[in-house]
């Protein structure tokens, strides 16, 4: 099928089951769209089929929608994030719409074997979150892409991003609040991040029981700043807190809706009021994440008025909802210094700093095979050397992308892996799974036709 035939037709399987599952059929179109888009931005021809989908659409709108879906390549989108805190007897479907949007992501322009990894590691992320089974690799088609757009890398990348079909599955139980903080201590490092989150919940716990037995309390304010360079886990602990929050009885939903400057500010003045006060009303309920919160007070020639108006907005309606919403903003260490300190109603509301520590090669490695595993991929002893040799060649400066490194990495190598196994007839289950030291780098090959270096996206998820 045609890029455009088949991302159409994976749209109409998602908007059936968001009717069912009561998420809007605008949101869950722009968020698959996005995704999609995220997901094959590197192939050639790409925003042509992906603008074919989308009526009006011009290449910079593939570009832009790429841009918001790139948090989604290794986290749940925002809907299905909501699914799974409302334990809907939808989200697996849900899920399992989402990975066919990511399969039929590949099926756009000239697909390349980078886009191959990206939707293999985005599918995996939708299904994990939502408790689906994993990745069937074992199933994958073995015939690899040869420069026509419409069968050889679509058939090979739809199968590394599908799963079997599962039956509707019955509303879950809310997770409790111990359920969730032993997922928090499950997480990879982050051993300060732990300790901090188990305190502020203890803080709050009391509080609230203190308030039900009609005593006095001192109001403390929930809402937080997370401090720490990209890919530290900033967003994935944000998503517990969410739960954590609603467990307690603090939220009323427990979604996390996460959003950055271009999601809060309008082109005019006076539109940005409006704009950033509709998304704290998508938030309402549960946690809005702020990511690079920073640049809303400051950028290269300062601050601006569209900034400051999307600031000014947000701590009037902090005020106005603070019995049922938390707002929690990141961003590198000093310029949230800055930002916090830019507005006195930014000041008195968040008092609590979270700071997110970089990973040590260890971690990184751990990062990196929980995230093959969960893509039912495995990688042999020697990939996990050349990984420790890779991550001890790359400099670790502000830009180092951390545990989103880990996942660039994967999602390269897994293109790589697809790419050498081209010519094999009929590859073994391990040759399927398996992921080799040669997978993890491009030596002497022809860079025509391989996947491109790790690249370093400046925007996108949290690992």
């Amino acid at each position: 099928m045609s890029g455009e035939g088949g991302l159409r037709e994976a749209l109409t399987e998602l908007l059936a089951v968001a009717g069912r599952a009561g998420v809007a059929e605008d949101r869950a179109r722009s968020e698959a769209l996005s995704l999609a888009a995220a997901l094959a931005e590197s192939a050639p021809g790409a925003p042509a089929d992906w603008s074919k989908v989308v009526e009006g659409a011009t290449t910079q709108d593939f570009f832009d929608a790429a841009v918001r879906g790139r948090r989604w390549r290794g986290a749940p989108t925002g809907a299905l994030s909501e699914l799974i805190a409302d334990g809907s007897a939808e989200k697996v479907a849900y899920a399992e719409a989402l990975a066919e949007v990511a399969s039929a992501a590949c099926t756009l322009g000239e697909p390349t074997m980078r886009v191959v990894g990206n939707a293999s590691v985005a599918a995996a992320a939708q299904l994990q979150a939502a408790g689906a089974r994993p990745l069937q690799v074992g199933t994958m088609p073995t015939t690899l892409p040869t420069g026509n757009p419409a069968s050889p890398a679509a058939g090979q990348a739809q199968a590394a991003a599908r799963t079997a079909t599962q039956p509707a599955v019955e509303a879950e139980p809310p997770k409790t609040v111990e359920e969730l903080l032993a997922e928090l201590d499950e997480l990879t490092g982050l051993e300060r991040v732990k300790r901090e989150v188990h305190r502020q919940v203890a803080v709050l716990r009391v509080e609230k029981l203190r308030t039900e037995a009609g005593l006095k309390s001192p109001t403390i304010t929930r809402h937080l700043v997370f401090v720490g360079n990209p890919g530290t886990g900033k967003t994935t602990v944000a998503r517990l807190v969410s739960g954590i929050y609603k467990a307690l009885g603090l939220l009323s939903k427990g979604q996390l809706v996460e959003v950055d400057r271009s999601e809060l500010v309008a082109g005019y003045l006076g539109q940005t009021a409006t704009k950033t006060a509709e998304v704290v009303a998508s938030a309402a309920g549960g946690v809005l994440f702020i990511d690079e919160a920073y640049s809303l007070t400051s950028g290269d020639t300062g601050a601006d008025q569209y900034g400051r108006e999307a600031v000014d907005t947000l701590v009037k309606e902090m005020e106005d909802r603070r019995d049922d919403l938390v707002v929690i903003v990141a961003g590198y260490p000093e310029p949230m210094e800055t930002f916090i300190a830019a507005n006195p109603g930014l000041a008195s509301r968040f008092r609590t700093t979270i700071a997110f520590d970089d990973y040590s090669d260890d971690e990184l490695t751990d990062i990196l095979t929980g995230l093959s595993e969960g893509a039912d991929y495995e990688l042999v002893p020697q990939a996990l050397e050349r990984f420790r040799e890779i991550l001890a060649g790359t400099p670790r400066d502000r830009s180092f992308g951390n545990g989103r490194f880990a996942r660039n990495v994967l999602e390269a190598a897994i293109g790589r892996h697809a790419w050498r196994l081209r010519d094999v007839t009929a590859p073994t289950k391990d040759q399927l799974r398996q992921i080799l030291a040669e997978d993890l780098s491009d030596e002497a090959e022809d860079h025509t036709d391989v996947p491109e270096q790790v690249e370093q996206d400046e925007q996108g998820d949290e690992a």
